[in-house]
């Protein structure tokens, strides 16, 4: 996942969506407060964006005078409207989430069931413990541990309810196979592994001759008893 960065930008100009700001709160109305960031305009946290949790009065969460840490959610500079965000906001977006897509995050939460992951998503997706790969399973600690780092894929995403569903079956059989390609036999291992086919070649020529013998004997034995069979008449 991205790492925090505090932009210093010069110019409401140089500002974009989602950017991370500081600032002082200069002034409190009842519907937001105004945040200082050393540009041209003020720009304005509105009283919902204050917390990810309902707010009665904006200063219940800030004062004048608090340096504060926000984020960029809309700017339109030729108006001179910069909105701002207390909230830090996902680094993928839910209109980004498609199935397939995968993603490097870390377990934050275990559960008898499955694991949960932080790939910077709004919430952390769940990874069953049915999509823990090929081979059973008692219980996802077996595999995982709280702060693990783990590459995940998208199985499927409920926008409706919030919900990501996890997997990583497919993405272990590819690291099994890479590892595979990636090793190199040694020249005893070669040797082995040639003389193996070797030894199977010619099984299958015995075998193919052997069955030749039996059939041109079958068909000798076929002519003998028809020609018995015509001089018994």
């Amino acid at each position: 996942m991205a790492e925090e960065r505090t932009e210093r930008p010069t110019s409401i100009f140089e500002l974009r969506p989602k950017m991370q700001l500081e600032g002082v709160v200069r002034r409190i109305e009842l519907y937001g407060a105004f945040v200082d960031l050393g540009l041209e305009r003020d720009g304005l946290i509105h009283i919902s964006r204050l917390s990810d949790r309902p707010v009665s009065r904006v200063t219940d969460v800030v004062k004048e005078g608090d340096h504060v840490t926000v984020w960029v959610t809309d700017v339109d500079p030729e108006a001179g409207r910069i909105a701002l965000t207390m909230v830090k906001p996902p680094e993928v977006e839910w209109k980004d989430i498609k199935e397939g897509n995968v993603y490097t995050g870390k377990v934050v939460r275990i559960e008898r069931y499955g694991v949960f992951v932080d790939f910077g998503a709004e919430r952390p997706g769940l990874l069953h413990i049915r999509e823990m790969g090929h081979r059973f399973v008692h219980h996802p600690s077996e595999l995982f541990q709280l702060g693990d780092e783990v590459e995940v894929r998208v199985l499927h995403v409920n926008r409706r309810k919030r919900q990501i569903d996890l997997t990583i079956d497919d993405l272990v059989d590819t690291e099994m196979e890479k590892e595979e390609e990636a090793h190199l036999p040694t020249p005893m291992e070669w040797a082995f592994k040639k003389a193996q086919e070797e030894a199977r070649r010619r099984e299958r020529e015995r075998a193919r001759a052997a069955s030749g013998k039996k059939s041109r004997r079958a068909e000798q034995d076929e002519i003998l008893s028809r020609t018995l069979q015509q001089l018994a008449q």
